[in-house]
C-alpha cells in the first residue's frame, strides 16, 4: 500500500522563496542599505558622480569652447548667457571649469592608480617577507615621508618639467609610500593568522598565499585609502597648476584659473570664487565618500 507523505515533510531545495535564499538576499543588500543610510556618503557619491559625468560629457554639453576668446565679454560677471561670467580674455568660465574637471580627475585617477598598485605591492612584499627586505623597503619609504608632500611633488615636477603627465608621476611618487605603509601593517598581522598557517602547511607558496588569502582581506583598506588619496591628488594638482607647473595656459585648469583670478580679485572676484568652489566641492566629495566607505567596509572604526 502506498504511503502518502505530507507536503510539509517533503524536503525542499532552496528556491527563490526559501528562508535560505531570503537570508542570502538580505546579506547581499546589507551593504547597499548601509550606504543608503549614510547621508554623508550619499552626498559625497553625488558630488563625485556629478563631476565624473561632467568630465565625460563635457564635449557634448551645450557650452562654448573653453579657449574661445570674446573680447567684448572680458571680465563679464555672471549672467543668464554666461552663468559663471567670463575671464580676462572673454572665455566662458563655466566651460573652463567643466573642462577643468576632466583634467583634474584624469590626473588624480591616474596618479592614485599608479601609487595604489606600486604601494600595495611594496607593502605586501615588505609585510610578508619581513626581515631585511621589510627594513630596506620601509626605510626607503621613510625617506620619502621625511619631505612634505607638496614640496616633494614640487621638486619632482620642477626637475621633470611642467606638464600634466609629470604631475601624475610626482603625485604617484608622493603617495606610493602612504599605500605601502597602510598595507604593510595589516599584512604583518594577517600572515600570522590560522588560515594563512593552514595554507602554508598544505604547501601553498608565498605568491598563492598573498594573492588568495592576504590580498582579498586588504581590499577594503585600499579602497578607502584610495578614495581619500583622490581628494588630496585633486588638491595637489590644483596647487601645482596654480604655480604654473601643470597644464599651461590657455588649457582649462582649476589652478590656472585661480592664478588668473587672483590678479583681478577686486575687479572681478567671480574669477577666483567659482574655481575655488569647484576645488572645494571635489575635495569635499571625495572625503565624504571615503569616510562613508570606511564606515561601510570597516565598521570597527566607526565612531
Amino acid at each position: 500500500m502506498a504511503i502518502s507523505t505530507p507536503a510539509s515533510a517533503t524536503p525542499e531545495a532552496p528556491g527563490a522563496g526559501s528562508p535560505v535564499a531570503a537570508r542570502t538576499r538580505s546579506a547581499r543588500m546589507r551593504p547597499v542599505r548601509a550606504l543608503l543610510g549614510n547621508r554623508a556618503a550619499l552626498v559625497g557619491l553625488a558630488i563625485v558622480g556629478g563631476y565624473c559625468l561632467l568630465a565625460v560629457a563635457a564635449d557634448w554639453l551645450p557650452l562654448p569652447s573653453p579657449v574661445q576668446m570674446v573680447p567684448a565679454s572680458r571680465l563679464a560677471g555672471p549672467s543668464w548667457e554666461r552663468p559663471f561670467g567670463a575671464d580676462t580674455f572673454g572665455r566662458d568660465l563655466l566651460s573652463r571649469i567643466v573642462f577643468g574637471a576632466r583634467l583634474s580627475l584624469e590626473v588624480a585617477v591616474a596618479s592614485v592608480a599608479i601609487s595604489l598598485v606600486a604601494g600595495t605591492l611594496l607593502g605586501l612584499v615588505a609585510g610578508y617577507a619581513g626581515g631585511w627586505t621589510d627594513q630596506g623597503i620601509m626605510r626607503v619609504m621613510d625617506v620619502f615621508f621625511s619631505f612634505p608632500a607638496i614640496l616633494l611633488a614640487l621638486g619632482i615636477v620642477a626637475a621633470l618639467g611642467p606638464s600634466p603627465s609629470n604631475v601624475i608621476v610626482a603625485i604617484a611618487v608622493v603617495y606610493t609610500p602612504i599605500f605601502a605603509r597602510v598595507v604593510r601593517g595589516p599584512v604583518l598581522a594577517l600572515k600570522e593568522r590560522e588560515f594563512v598557517e593552514a595554507a602554508r602547511a598544505l604547501g601553498a607558496g608565498a605568491p598563492r598565499i598573498v594573492g588568495r588569502h592576504i590580498l582579498p582581506n586588504l581590499l577594503s583598506i585600499v579602497i578607502v585609502q584610495a578614495s581619500i588619496a583622490l581628494s588630496w591628488a585633486v588638491l595637489t594638482e590644483a596647487a601645482l597648476s596654480f604655480l604654473g607647473l601643470s597644464a599651461q595656459p590657455p588649457a582649462p585648469s582649476w589652478g590656472v584659473m585661480l592664478n588668473e583670478g587672483r590678479q583681478s580679485l577686486e575687479l572681478a572676484p567671480h574669477l577666483a570664487i567659482f574655481p575655488g568652489l569647484a576645488i572645494m566641492l571635489a575635495v569635499l566629495g571625495f572625503n565624504l565618500l571615503g569616510d562613508g566607505l570606511r564606515d561601510l567596509l570597516d565598521p570597527r572604526q566607526h565612531r
